[in-house]
C-alpha cells in the first residue's frame, strides 16, 4: 500500500513567524531626521528590526505637538502577519497586537488600509524612520509580500529579489533596492 500525506510541503522560510499577539500596543518612535526610508537603507542594507502587515485602525489630525521638527500625526496599526522580529533589548517586540507611531502625516492612508511596515533600532528601541517605512498595499497576496519575504528568508541579500524592482517602483523604492544591490554584488567581487 502506498500511502501519500500531504501536509504542507513548503519549506517555512525565517519570514514565516506564528504570533500569538496579545492585546497590547507597541509605540515607536519617528526618526525624522533619516535621510532614508523603507525596506532598503544604508549604504549597504541595514539590517531591519521589525517587518509586518497590518491594517491601519486609527488616525488623528495632524498636530503641531513635535514643535518646528515636523507635523505629527498619530495612528495605530493593528498587526496582522510578522515577518522579521530582531531582538534588540530595551523596548522589545512582546507580541502586542497594535502598533503606535506618529510620523502617518502627508501618508495618503485612512483607516482600513492595508499596509507593510519596515521599522529599524535606535538607541535600544524601535523607530520609523517615515514615509516609505509604511506602504500601501493591496492584502496579504500583494507582490511586494512575497518579495520581502524572499529578501527576509535570505538574510537581506538584495540580490535574490533584484528582479522585483519593477514591483518596489510602485512605492519608489526601485532605486534604493538597485543602491543595495550593488553595494551587494560590490562587496562579493571584493571577497
Amino acid at each position: 500500500m502506498l500511502f501519500s500525506f500531504s501536509c504542507n510541503s513548503r519549506k517555512k522560510g525565517k519570514s514565516d513567524i506564528k504570533v500569538l499577539f496579545t492585546p497590547d500596543t507597541l509605540t515607536a518612535g519617528y526618526t525624522y531626521w533619516w535621510p532614508e526610508s523603507g525596506p532598503f537603507i544604508g549604504e549597504c542594507s541595514t539590517e531591519l528590526s521589525l517587518v509586518f502587515r497590518g491594517v491601519v485602525t486609527q488616525l488623528k489630525e495632524p498636530t503641531d505637538e513635535a514643535g518646528p521638527l515636523y507635523t505629527s500625526q498619530d495612528g495605530i496599526i493593528k498587526l496582522e502577519q510578522v515577518y522579521k522580529i530582531k531582538d534588540i533589548g530595551g523596548n522589545k517586540y512582546t507580541n502586542q497586537n497594535y502598533f503606535k507611531t506618529d510620523c502617518f502625516n502627508g501618508l495618503d492612508l485612512k483607516v482600513g488600509d492595508a499596509v507593510l511596515v519596515s521599522c529599524y533600532d535606535y538607541e535600544g528601541d524601535y523607530t520609523i524612520p517615515g514615509e516609505k517605512s509604511i506602504l500601501k498595499i493591496s492584502g496579504d497576496s500583494d507582490p511586494i509580500i512575497k518579495s520581502i519575504k524572499k529578501y527576509l528568508d535570505k538574510d537581506q541579500n538584495p540580490i535574490k529579489i533584484r528582479k522585483d524592482i519593477k514591483l518596489w517602483e510602485k512605492h519608489f523604492l526601485d532605486s534604493a533596492l538597485e543602491k543595495q544591490i550593488r553595494c551587494k554584488q560590490e562587496m562579493l567581487k571584493n571577497n
